[in-house]
């Protein structure tokens, strides 16, 4: 599962989408790369317009969890119980579909026989967006806060995904959504036809490569095994 990404600027942002007004967004209010917790833009659907907004990545926040409550990472949630889980039940019954511009995502390669971080991005380093949901919550002040977690698909047959993870794992995907079903995502409010969108990404529009923590690597083509 994806657990850390780099966020789209938002000049990015207002180049992929159409009609978003992000006058009122302060770039400085989400680092480069996203962790869980982390600051990051999301872009949701309000009365049929993309709206742009600064959520936190992991549905339920870690300060959410009470004490003695077993803590559970909610960054990934997975299509396969999206709507059964009652962490995401409710808010995927109602369709709280939102975009999460992206520069690049990480996972974990072990061809070499050890980890190795390794991005993923677009084979022509363009940004994208992957599906995502978010949620609305009161924060410890009694304000709004918005989360996020993201969608992610089995890809044991993916070209490309199908290569991270440790050996003996099933290896899963985000959801890249092409960029002509941006609207479709924004403004579907049927669960049934969301899930018919979460497919795997062509792998040959996609490359990766290795990325150690604290640096960042030249992208190059990815060799497909």
């Amino acid at each position: 599962m994806c657990v850390d990404f780099r966020g789209a600027s938002d000049e990015e942002i207002l180049e992929m989408i159409d009609g978003i007004d992000a006058n009122d967004i302060d770039p400085a209010t989400w680092p480069d790369e996203t962790w869980q917790d982390y600051a990051a833009p999301i872009v949701r659907g309000v009365d049929g317009r993309p709206q742009l907004i600064v959520g936190t990545y992991g549905f339920r926040p870690k300060i959410s969890f009470r004490d003695g409550e077993r803590f559970y990472p909610t960054m990934n949630a997975r299509a396969e119980t999206i709507g059964s889980l009652r962490t995401y039940a409710k808010a995927w019954r109602e369709t709280r579909l939102c975009l999460l511009p992206t520069r690049r995502f990480y996972e974990p390669n072990w061809e070499t026989g050890k980890h190795e971080r390794w991005a993923i991005g677009m084979a022509d380093d363009a940004p994208f967006c992957v599906a995502g949901m978010w949620r609305q919550s009161k924060d410890e002040n009694g304000g709004v806060r918005f989360t996020f977690t993201q969608i992610t698909i089995n890809a044991n047959e993916h070209p490309l995904m199908k290569r991270f993870h440790k050996p003996g794992e099933e290896k899963r995907s985000l959801v890249i959504v092409p960029r002509e079903s941006y609207d479709d995502w924004l403004t579907c409010r049927d669960p049934e036809f969301a899930r018919s969108m979460l497919v795997p990404y062509p792998a040959e529009l996609m490359k990766a490569w290795p990325e150690p923590k604290g640096s960042v690597g030249k992208p190059q083509q990815a060799t497909l095994l």
